[in-house]
């Protein structure tokens, strides 16, 4: 097998992904400034020969030397959620535009023979159409999907440019186990989960019937993989479940109480994949239901127990400059 090179290996997605490349017998390289992702998620494959960890920026020049010999690239390092990406527009710019830049370069460099880009569906905006097709007009609603966006531009034309066959995937709503638990207010089962275990209601935005293509985490690994074993090149290639669910309809399976809170500027009512094309270049599809991947959360309940507590209060002072600047945008 291969030596490959993980960016935000210590990551939710990242280390999943890690893992299974280790089981599939390849040598991987990972790369993670713990800005996001925890060694401890890593901890499964610590002692494997087959798996080396550097705490490393992808910007810090010494990175560089990681990338010798590789086969594969798995760029999935990125700073991620809304209110940040407003609050500190450089701090993304330069991890999720400049650290794409210095991984496609250093694959450049190397010799690196693909690239497979974690992209994300964020770049749709509030879309026209559901499903929505990678075809749909691109419209990023805030910083983190602008400069993910942006990453996924770099990342293709470099592809093209240098001869390096390069795909960019862009995820759906993805969840599992080790999903991130930072204090940034961010993602769905993160917030509620917290709120479980706390036993404080569920802080339902809105009514409750937007709907989100949750994907569970193993699927979107099952498509990274294939995506890194395929000849396509030179696509952006949605990965959902190939269905959409209320928010409604989780609290119903987390059972718990709720509280509505105002819903928000520049988030769509619903994110909804069009995944014919990666049936078709990938010959992929999500494999996991909706419910058995929320049975699986809370199987994993214990991952949330340090992470913070949000009431209605905490999130209306967490969210003021999401309201303050997209209500005008």
């Amino acid at each position: 097998m291969s030596k490959v090179v993980v960016t935000g290996g210590a990551g939710f997605i990242g280390s999943h992904l890690v893992e299974r490349l280790v089981a599939d017998g390849h040598d991987v390289v990972t790369i993670d400034n713990l800005a996001v992702g925890r060694r401890s998620n890593l901890r499964a494959v610590e002692r494997n020969g087959h798996f080396s960890f550097h705490a490393l920026d992808l910007n810090d020049p010494s990175a560089a030397a990681l990338f010798a010999g590789a086969h594969t690239v798995f760029h999935l390092a990125a700073l991620a959620d809304i209110v940040p990406s407003i609050e500190r527009p450089e701090s993304y710019f330069r991890a999720n535009v400049d650290g794409t830049f210095a991984v496609v370069e250093c694959a450049r460099r190397s010799g690196v023979r693909r690239i497979v880009y974690a992209g994300s569906s964020s770049c749709y905006g509030i879309p026209d159409f559901y499903p929505t097709p990678e075809t749909a007009e691109i419209r990023p609603q805030y910083p983190y999907a602008l400069t993910k966006y942006l990453g996924e531009c770099i990342a293709l034309h470099w592809g093209k440019v240098y001869g390096i066959p390069s795909v960019s995937l862009r995820f759906f709503n993805v969840f599992g186990p080790r999903a991130r638990t930072s204090g940034t207010y961010g993602a769905v089962f993160g917030v509620f989960l917290a709120q479980k275990l706390a036993g404080k209601p569920f802080t339902v935005v809105g009514d409750g019937t937007q709907t989100r293509d949750f994907t569970y985490v193993s699927d979107i690994v099952d498509g990274i993989v294939a995506a890194a074993d395929s000849d396509v090149k030179d696509e952006a290639i949605n990965l959902g479940s190939g269905g959409t669910y209320s928010i409604n309809e989780l609290v119903g399976l987390l059972n718990g109480p709720v509280q509505y809170i105002p819903k928000r500027p520049g988030e769509p009512d619903s994110t909804f994949a069009d995944v014919t094309k990666a049936k078709r270049l990938l010959n992929w599809e999500a494999k996991v239901s909706f419910a058995e991947g929320v049975r699986s959360m809370l199987e994993h309940i214990d991952d949330w127990r340090d992470a913070p507590v949000w009431d209605a209060e905490s999130i209306h002072k967490a969210t003021e400059a999401w309201f303050r600047h997209l209500s005008t945008a």
